[in-house]
């Protein structure tokens, strides 16, 4: 009975049945195991501290991309509705929010097939060598100040490029495992694309390097601190234009996106596949636009810095300890969430008769919780620089996102020649003229200094 149940299962249900009583089992026997072994565990963290820090780090990127995925999915599904007059997903969840969870959930529920004639090894893993690199790469990014970051290098500009390079080798594989034309096609596409894009992109950034003097992204960020005159966007200028289109091509983004022209040919290197599989590919693609965009901020935009230096110029200490109000604090905590829930419950009541009470106090509920959590979040800013930082980092890392969603609801995909010549006519040659100037000026400063 059990074999006839199992045998009936689809993969994916075969998966979780194996998988959730396996970590449920894990989950148990780590709980124990921290019980019994806490002490000896914990000093062995402490003597390899660096490592657990690094396996920490690790575990957190990994966990945040796809939720960066389906963000950026939505994000793309109701901008571009919205640019085109149409209402967008508005059904699954509110505002239809929980419409790219279901697009994941429909492509992990999808049969993973393997066409007749593919090389299973290689098409197996092409997905998965082109989700890695996308990863990796954020291991370098800072996304705050006091080391928010995974892994800090004195090379990190030269890793994210040297890593990022990897994934055409990713694309190339599922082109040619494919046993298929249009994916070999796509492949080759893919090669032509991004190595010519890639030398332009790496070019456009040493102007930033010799006027920063690193390639430490970490020490990049800091140089730009203080107001938003200090980013290098304004000392580079030509630099950041080649970087931005040239980072467009890397991510094939519109109007750059040739290997997988559907009206040429089909879907160019995922045309032979579907489920997971597929899955991986475009996850990469919606994970690298959030990427591109942390670094452009990076390099250009002054990273977790403020346009203005606040608050790390006038910070304002919150030394606050709890534990001294003694049982006061169980009082605040009791009294004042329900003092909040009356004070905005009663304007709601009061505007229309057709409230009812017990909706007046859920929705004064609602927003005494939203004022509470403001304040936290506005104590948190000024007293915390980290938190600062990460917040406006990723504000202005979401403004890039959202400029790439605009481009591909406004821009029509250029011809294969057309990429092809302004790369190899047009950016290579700006960039070395952007690197000429920027040494050139350098040495005049320093000469008259």
């Amino acid at each position: 009975m059990v074999a006839k149940t199992w045998n009936r299962l689809t993969l994916p249900g075969k998966v979780i049945f194996t998988v959730l009583p396996l970590l449920a089992a894990l989950t148990i026997a780590g709980i124990v195991g921290i019980a019994l072994l806490g002490g000896p565990i914990l000093d062995v963290v402490l003597d390899y501290l660096d490592i657990a820090r690094f396996v920490v780090a690790v575990t957190a990127i990994l966990l945040i991309t796809i939720p960066t995925a389906f963000v950026i999915i939505y994000m793309e599904m109701k901008i571009i509705a919205l640019m085109n007059l149409r209402i967008g997903p508005e059904r699954v969840g509110p505002y239809g929010s929980l419409l790219s969870v279901v697009h994941g959930l429909k492509v992990f529920m999808k049969e993973d097939f393997t066409p007749t004639g593919a090389d299973p090894i290689v098409f197996t893993w092409a997905p998965v060598v082109v989700y890695l690199t996308s990863v990796m790469t954020l291991l370098v990014i800072p996304f705050g100040p006091e080391g928010l970051v995974a892994q800090h290098f004195n090379l990190g500009l030269l890793y994210f490029f040297a890593i990022s390079g990897l994934s055409v080798v990713g694309l190339l594989m599922g082109g040619w495992a494919s046993f298929n034309k249009y994916s070999l096609l796509g492949g080759l596409r893919s090669a032509a694309q991004v190595i010519s894009y890639e030398i332009p992109l790496v070019l456009s950034v040493v102007g930033v390097i010799l006027l920063a003097g690193t390639m430490d992204l970490t020490t990049i960020v800091e140089n730009q601190s203080g107001w938003f005159s200090q980013w290098y966007v304004w000392q580079q200028p030509l630099g950041f234009l080649i970087f931005f289109i040239a980072a467009t091509a890397e991510a094939n983004r519109t109007p750059f996106d040739l290997t997988e022209a559907d009206s040429e040919i089909v879907a160019g290197f995922a045309t032979e596949y579907s489920g997971m599989r597929f899955g991986f590919f475009f996850f990469a693609e919606y994970v690298n636009v959030f990427i591109i965009s942390a670094l452009t901020v990076t390099v250009f935009f002054g990273g977790w810095n403020a346009p203005i230096p606040w608050p790390q110029e006038w910070a304002i200490n919150l030394a606050l300890d709890p534990g001294s109000l003694g049982i006061g604090l169980l009082l605040v905590v009791l009294i004042v969430p329900a003092v909040l829930t009356l004070l905005f419950a009663t304007p709601l009541w009061l505007i229309s008769s057709k409230i009812k009470t017990w909706q007046a106090l859920l929705g004064g509920f609602v927003l005494a919780n939203l004022f509470i959590g403001g304040l936290v979040i506005a104590g948190a800013y000024i007293g915390f620089a980290w938190v600062a930082g990460l917040l406006w980092f990723m504000l202005k890392t979401y403004v890039f996102v959202f400029t790439f969603v605009w481009m591909r609801g406004t821009l029509p995909r250029v011809r294969i020649d057309q990429l092809m010549n302004f790369a190899w006519k047009w950016l290579m040659e700006l960039a070395f003229l952007n690197i000429f100037v920027t040494a050139g000026a350098i040495i005049l400063i320093e000469y008259l200094t």
